[in-house]
């Protein structure tokens, strides 16, 4: 049960980091945007989606073991994980709405 647990911590903590990782990107590629700078706000932005993959993978593993009949024992830490994913994934889409405005703003001018 114990290695069960540790594999559970380690999971959440896994998707966490990647979580984080993709919202820091994300938020860089906004900076990045209201510099005009949207070639590299493109390439956050795509880097930020990558992370975002990984911590769906990650995720996956989860549904994988409740799919296997396993349940998932449900602890704070894996309820932050899951808060820390869908808040990045969040702020991606509304990121990549912002850069576009920016973008549109600045062909404007």
């Amino acid at each position: 049960m114990e290695n069960n647990t540790v594999n559970m911590e380690q999971i959440a903590m896994e998707l966490i980091g990647k979580s984080g990782e993709a919202r820091s990107l994300a938020f860089q590629a906004l900076k990045a945007a209201k510099q005009q700078q949207f070639e590299e706000a493109a390439s956050l932005m795509k880097q930020s989606e990558s992370c975002s993959k990984l911590a769906h993978k990650v995720q996956s593993r989860l549904l994988f073991v409740e799919s296997e009949g396993k349940k998932t024992e449900i602890s704070v830490l894996l309820i932050h994980a899951q808060d820390h994913l869908m808040n990045s994934l969040l702020a991606q889409e509304l990121i990549q709405e912002l850069v576009e405005l920016h973008q549109t703003i600045a062909d404007r001018d």
